[in-house]
């Protein structure tokens, strides 16, 4: 889960990409970088931080130029280290820096094939620095000592050959503009707009619909499953399709939790795909415990605000805001290690105890991933007075590790991982647990835009649809992301460890 975003523009572009960030600043926490262009030369500035931290003043005017991308990230493969803070640049050819949201699920076997065959060399652990070269690699066997826009798609349709798993990405192409292309499934988002100024049309690509916003311009559409766009830096724009079979089939979990709520993503408003998840969840209630007994629907903020207010207006429950953020916390369950998440969650929440004294409540929550956080608020609930204290979650049970880029726990430290519903509602402490039924998900989202063919929902259900991700893989990833690995400052000896696994000789 990271953001990206790409403009060409008439103007420096510096602070719109910096505005953009700001805005999409709830898909990664840990790292922030800016990369712009200005007459032949690069200008680069990123840092581990929040994007108010990475860049000062000083940095800013640095960053010249009317092209430019960034990016805003929070690990999923390889480690913290400021040096996997993107955009990623290689000089050769021409000079191409690249911003990426999601997994390689084969990184280990194209960095392989990039020493032995392509002669590159890798210097992370990032599989984004490893996108980076496979696209170098396919542009430079274009043979071109100028190219034109079928020889930058012809090095999309390569990439697309070569790599598999998730993939949305923006390049800079130094002297040329930008290009963003999307996996051939589009499981990660992307979208791009168009502004008109009085010298010319700007154009912008980004993970979400609301950087846009903020800045203006007008959204055209998502970009397709295994298209590519490429705007020159005079405004042309063009785009192709350049996968053989694209399918669309996006992560359906961008709907539940990532996302913001004013975001169009694939054509489907978040906010009303929230709306109709706490509509579903509210109709099984009815069907299935159509007696209960519920006196108020408090939400668990913030990303769940949205389908507890309809939940509780289909109910006839009466709707509080029982809990009251601290904004500077980031999201607990990527946080390493049980006690640092621990103690997050009672920093970042604060219950105000007359809306649950004496009370019957049901918390409303987007999702239950290790349960950590949901076991502590249901005490903190309790310890507010609550006679009892249900739980619904919009989504179904999380029962599978992600593989496409969203640094879910290991599938042994899912709390539903193993359990059955009984089991999860009393591992958590709650007095009724109600889960989100998976096909009532799929319709939510799915009502928004009828022409999606299906939805990448592996973690309920532990179906890659990729297709390539083996028990092998698997069992490497639960060695790369337990607590234990995440505290070991030896990480790099683990993940060789999980490649060796992965790719044994």
């Amino acid at each position: 889960m990271c953001g990206i975003i790409g403009i060409v523009g008439k103007d420096d572009v510096n602070q719109a990409i910096y505005d953009g960030l700001t805005v999409l600043q709830h898909r990664g926490q840990d790292a922030a970088g800016i990369i712009t262009c200005d007459d032949g030369r690069v200008y680069l500035r990123k840092d581990n931080g929040l994007v108010r931290d990475v860049f000062h003043t000083r940095h800013m005017r640095d960053l010249r130029g009317t092209s430019g991308i960034g990016h805003v990230r929070y690990p999923t493969a390889g480690c913290s280290s400021s040096a996997e803070a993107q955009p990623f640049y290689v000089n050769s050819p021409f000079g191409i820096a690249l911003a990426h949201n999601g997994n390689l699920t084969n990184a280990e076997e194209l960095k392989r094939d990039l020493f032995m065959e392509d002669r590159r060399h890798i210097n992370t652990e990032s599989d984004s620095e490893v996108l980076l070269n496979v696209f170098a690699h396919e542009l430079h066997a274009q043979g071109k000592l100028r190219l034109t826009e079928t020889d930058i798609f012809n090095a999309v349709a390569g990439v697309h050959r070569r790599c598999r798993g998730a993939y949305a990405a923006v390049v800079l192409i130094i002297g040329y503009g930008i290009v963003a292309f999307r996996d051939p499934h589009g499981i990660r988002p992307v979208v791009f707009g168009k502004r008109d100024t009085p010298k010319g049309a700007e154009y912008m690509v980004a993970s979400e619909s609301v950087a846009m916003d903020l800045l203006g311009f007008e959204l055209v559409r998502d970009v397709a499953p295994g298209e590519a766009l490429y705007v020159s830096l005079d405004g042309e724009l063009y785009t192709r399709q350049c996968a053989e079979h694209p399918l669309y089939t996006p992560c359906i979990f961008e709907y539940v939790y990532l996302a913001r709520p004013d975001s169009i993503l694939d054509g489907v408003s978040v906010y009303k795909a929230r709306l109709r998840m706490g509509e579903k969840l509210a109709d099984k209630i009815l069907r299935d415990w159509s007696d209960h007994d519920i006196d108020v629907v408090i939400p668990i903020p913030d990303t769940s605000r949205t389908a507890a207010l309809q939940l509780a207006n289909v109910l006839g429950v009466k709707y509080r805001e029982g809990f009251i953020k601290n904004r500077y916390i980031g999201r607990t369950f990527i946080m390493p290690g049980q006690t640092l998440r621990k103690k997050s969650v009672r920093q970042k929440l604060n219950a105000i105890e007359l809306e649950f004294k004496a009370k019957n409540v049901l918390l409303v929550d987007d999702s239950i991933v290790r349960g950590t956080t949901s076991q502590q608020i249901i005490q903190m609930a309790r310890d507010a007075g609550a006679r009892k204290v249900y739980f619904a979650s919009a989504a179904p049970p999380v029962r599978h590790p992600n593989v496409y880029g969203i640094d879910m726990p290991s599938a042994s430290e899912l709390v539903a991982y193993g359990r059955t519903d009984e089991e999860v509602c009393h591992e958590i402490g709650a007095d009724k647990l109600i889960f989100q039924d998976l096909p009532d998900l799929i319709k939510a989202v799915h009502q928004g835009n009828r022409k999606l063919q299906g939805f990448e929902d592996s973690v309920f259900t532990g179906k890659y649809i990729t297709g390539d991700v083996r028990p092998e893989y698997l069992v490497a990833l639960e060695q790369l992301r337990n607590d234990d690995a995440k505290q070991d400052e030896a990480r790099p000896n683990v993940a060789a460890a999980a490649v060796e696994l992965y790719n044994p000789s």
